[in-house]
Order: C-alpha cells, then sequence, then structure tokens
C-alpha cells in the first residue's frame, strides 16, 4: 500500500543521496497495487512514455463532489515509482483540485525535476497531462 503523499515527501526529504531517492522512488513502485491484466488496456496506456504505463482514472460519485481515484502500472521500475508518486499525489482529489494540483512543484520539491533523464520527464509530464485531462473531463461534466 502506498504512503501519503506528505510522508513520502518528508521521505524525500531526509534522503539527502540521489542514490537513496532512486532506491525509495523504486521502492514505492513495487508498493502499487497490481494493476488487473484487463486495465493493461490501450484506452489506459499513456502515450509520451518511453516506458509501458498504463493509468486507470475511476471517479467515485458518492460524496457531493466526484473524486478520482487512480490505479496505475509500468514495465520498468523507476517509471513505476513515478506513477507512485503520482497516484499519491492525485488520488482521492475532487476533479477540480485535481486539474489544478501542481504535481511538476511536487516533482521539483522532490528533487525529481533535475534527477530524472529527459526521457523520464517527458514521461512524467505526458501522465500528469493525462490526469489533469481526465479530471478537468470529470469537473466539466459535473459543473
Amino acid at each position: 500500500m502506498l504512503p501519503p503523499i506528505d510522508e513520502i515527501v518528508s521521505n524525500f526529504e531526509f534522503l539527502d543521496e540521489w542514490d537513496d531517492r532512486h532506491q525509495y522512488l523504486m521502492e514505492l513502485g513495487r508498493k502499487l497495487p497490481p494493476l488487473p491484466e484487463e486495465a493493461h488496456s490501450e484506452a489506459n496506456r499513456v502515450r509520451g512514455c518511453v516506458s509501458q504505463v498504463w493509468l486507470e482514472t475511476q471517479v467515485d460519485r458518492s460524496g457531493p463532489e466526484p473524486r478520482l481515484r487512480f490505479r496505475g502500472d509500468s514495465d520498468a521500475h523507476i517509471t513505476k515509482g513515478v506513477v507512485a508518486v503520482l497516484i499519491a499525489f492525485f488520488d482521492g482529489r475532487t476533479a477540480a483540485d485535481a486539474a489544478r494540483a501542481d504535481a511538476l512543484g511536487l516533482f521539483q520539491k522532490l528533487g525529481l525535476s533535475e534527477h530524472l533523464t529527459a526521457q523520464r520527464s517527458n514521461g512524467a509530464r505526458a501522465m500528469m497531462d493525462r490526469i489533469r485531462a481526465d479530471a478537468e473531463g470529470v469537473a466539466a461534466a459535473a459543473a
């Protein structure tokens, strides 16, 4: 089970060396719940990532505002850790809040922006764009 985003941020702040953060990122990826095989679909595949990445967006309409629930997976260990950080950051937010959330700022705070390769950074942005687009679509439908 993934820790809450505040705990992830705190753990990243505690780790001084990039190698330790790199290991922690991969550990977070291992904590992702398994994505069912049927969710490894073209509809859930994130385009713009060098690695294979799947993000499934579900909408929880049980409260006054729709909340987004995310599940994801990747075939690459580091990328799977990036997926885990994004899920911890976005999961459970209202659609409107998720559409406004500053995931790039989070990546800068965690030091991921400067340590991920250009290809992984582009993939992370593609994931963020996908989540934002899903959030904006749900928010617009709820308005």
